[in-house]
């Protein structure tokens, strides 16, 4: 998760917007509170890594490049 989180500062930082999608496990979730108990190691990881990126079908390709360069200059802390 420190890994994402600093990710997530950094792309913000360069004005790139990013979003946590889902960040409690379904199973997890009030709506399966039947399933709380159980363990589901690679979706509660899974859970603590994604990050949204922008993606949009009117993204112009100059933003699509700042994005993708933004990621590929970030470097971990």
């Amino acid at each position: 998760m420190a890994e994402r989180d600093a990710l997530q500062a950094y792309l913000t930082s360069a004005g790139i917007q990013t979003l946590i999608h889902y960040p409690i496990p379904p199973h997890q979730q009030q709506a399966y509170a039947e399933w709380s108990a159980q363990k589901y190691p690679l979706t509660e990881a899974i859970h603590q890594q994604v990050l949204s990126l922008p993606i949009s079908p009117v993204m112009t390709d100059e933003q699509v490049d700042a994005v993708i360069a933004a990621c590929n200059h970030f470097e971990m802390p």
